[in-house]
């Protein structure tokens, strides 16, 4: 039995072990509702497509970016937090993420046209200055963002971001063609796609509590098709990690870290004393708090409290 075989034969005898059990009643319920977070949403027409965003409350901006394969879904129980911490809210669905469009082709999810793409929607709301919330690849848009336009953000925040390839280990990496291709498939076709979240959770919780209404703002995107950013970046930057040294050490900005201690996919202690230095961080604005990957799931009002806290002495 070749690999892609053996592949789906693992996929797919996860998945009937998955669909066989009943999720319990917490599972079922939910406060959270995603097509009432879907109908939120505001609507900006980019130069590649509209992309679909939070936009809450007053006062200094902060921009909450998701990352792979995520959408401001992740920051939905912090949102309102930070509304009430007296901010105004942006959290983007990035295109090919979330409910944005998804246009064909793999090239216009590159780093360069999503950071394009940030500048655009906050131009487009007359918004010169921000707070930046980064999360996942989210870190790459953002550093090709300072690359265009290095005076748009007026303080930085990471969360599990991507920054050195001493802290990046992804689960996965793929050549170009049709064996990626297929993988994507996997994720959207509808009977594997529960079981590659179940796993993704598993890797990114401590504890996967999630209900069953929580995860459907996950599912429903791959389920409309929206892999093909997913597949730029598990075909380019997981097998190229692009150096952004240069970039980084121009930073010259209020800069803080909020990194869940547990994370397997992008470790903190490889690179922290590099990303300390370069980025010029004062220790008190380092946070490693009890969580993986996913912190926002985890410790939402603790990222909120610190946020805030930070950005109020800064």
């Amino acid at each position: 039995m070749n690999q892609l075989s053996r592949y789906i034969s693992i996929i797919l005898v996860i998945s009937v072990l998955y669909t066989c059990k009943q999720p319990s009643q917490a599972q079922v319920d939910s406060e959270w509702n995603y097509q009432e977070f879907r109908a939120s949403q505001k609507s900006f027409l980019s130069s590649d497509g509209t992309i679909k965003y939070i936009d809450k409350g007053e006062g200094k901006t902060i921009l909450l970016l998701h990352g792979i394969p995520t959408s401001s879904w992740l920051y939905r129980k912090m949102i309102e937090g930070l509304v009430e911490g007296g901010f105004r809210v942006i959290a983007p669905d990035m295109l090919g993420f979330g409910s944005s469009d998804n246009p064909e082709g793999y090239q216009i999810y590159s780093p360069e046209e999503h950071a394009g793409r940030i500048i655009e929607l906050m131009e487009y709301l007359e918004i010169n200055s921000w707070t930046h919330v980064m999360h996942d690849a989210g870190g790459i848009w953002t550093w090709e963002l300072f690359k265009r336009s290095p005076d748009k953000i007026s303080s930085l925040i990471l969360l599990n971001t991507i920054i050195y390839e001493a802290g990046f280990n992804p689960p996965i990496k793929m050549k170009e063609g049709a064996f990626a291709k297929f993988s994507m498939w996997l994720y959207k076709n509808g009977v594997t796609t529960n079981s590659l979240l179940k796993q993704l959770f598993k890797k990114g919780l401590k504890k996967n509590t999630l209900s069953k209404n929580e995860i459907e703002g996950y599912k429903k995107p791959l389920l409309e098709g929206k892999t093909n950013a997913m597949y730029n970046f598990f075909t380019g930057t997981c097998n190229n990690h692009p150096n952004y040294d240069t970039v980084i050490s121009n930073v010259n900005i209020p800069v803080a870290v909020i990194w869940g201690k547990y994370d397997e996919m992008l470790l903190w202690e490889p690179q922290k004393e590099k990303v300390i230095r370069e980025l010029k961080i004062q220790l008190k604005n380092v946070h490693i708090i009890e969580a993986k990957h996913f912190i926002q799931e985890e410790l939402p009002e603790e990222i909120n409290s610190l946020i805030i806290s930070f950005l109020e002495k800064n």
